[in-house]
């Protein structure tokens, strides 16, 4: 992972996700972090005034675009600080809507991982409602892993993280080279856990060992964990604070993990819920 793309909207959760991508800089072997502000102005906002009868001018764009720059400078020289040494921190003003532009950053720049905040990260100047929707869109967009961190989290030394699965329902294969280059050199104890809301007991490691999942992840020595709740979310959350996991690792496609916990009041359901960050596969 030698590229993180962290977009940055100056709310708060944006600016601590950023914190952790320079924290997280010394656990991995990163040699660039990208902070990049979308700002986009809609051709209609300098054609049309708008309900309080006020037309943007071509001055109070470019006079923006200079702040925004100059909010990234100053982030910049904040994190250079604290980040790893021989890290390089990059800065970018893209001029698109924020999906489009995590898309083409990722692209250009051959970003391996996205980190965001679990709230904000808005193209709109001022807020909006529905702003956690960015979070599940780039999610899905990303061609890479995505991170998300919870607003009120402080980066922990990832020491052990729980990859959350069914045994017996992982129809597709891990991507191991993601693994492999997230959890490879670094000393991360890997906790697999299904969560059963049925209630029935079973024997763990047989049944893991009957499963793909055994073979796949074999080389990370993992330990596996069945654990019974009758809300598979909140198994999960559960068991990674009672293991007082660093992460939470959902596979491909399971969006509706995350939308499980960022419905309703986003702020408040990751602050009372997940307390640690939820990494995407890809």
């Amino acid at each position: 992972m030698k590229t993180y793309l962290v977009p940055i909207d100056f709310s708060e959760a944006a600016l601590n996700a950023a914190h952790f991508a320079a924290s997280l800089s010394h656990q991995s072997d990163v040699t660039t972090i990208i902070l990049m502000n979308a700002y986009y102005i809609s051709p209609y906002e300098t054609m049309f005034p708008d309900t309080n009868m006020v037309m943007l001018r071509q001055e109070e764009i470019e006079e923006e675009a200079r702040d925004r720059l100059e909010g990234l400078k100053k982030l910049r020289d904040k994190l250079s600080k604290q980040v790893k040494e021989g890290v390089k921190i990059n800065i970018r003003l893209n001029r698109s809507h924020l999906l489009r532009a995590v898309v083409d950053v990722i692209a250009q720049d051959n970003a391996d991982l996205v980190i965001l905040g679990s709230i904000g990260n808005s193209t709109v100047r001022e807020g909006s409602a529905g702003i956690g929707d960015h979070v599940i869109k780039i999610s899905k967009a990303s061609a890479v892993p995505v991170i998300v961190v919870p607003p009120d989290y402080r980066y922990h030394l990832i020491n052990e993280a729980v990859l959350a699965c069914d045994f017996k329902k992982v129809k597709e294969n891990i991507p191991m080279d993601v693994l492999h280059k997230l959890l490879g050199k670094q000393m991360v104890k890997l906790l697999v856990v299904n969560i059963n809301p049925s209630g029935k007991d079973a024997d763990t490691e047989q049944l893991a060992q009957q499963t793909s999942v055994h073979g796949m992840l074999k080389s990370f020595r993992p330990k596996y964990f069945y654990v019974n709740s009758p809300d598979v979310i909140t198994g999960i959350l559960n068991f990674a604070a009672e293991q007082n996991a660093q992460m939470v690792i959902a596979l491909p496609h399971t969006y509706s993990f995350l939308q499980s916990i960022l419905h309703n009041s986003i702020s408040q359901q990751l602050a009372k819920n997940s307390t640690i960050p939820v990494l995407l596969l890809k």
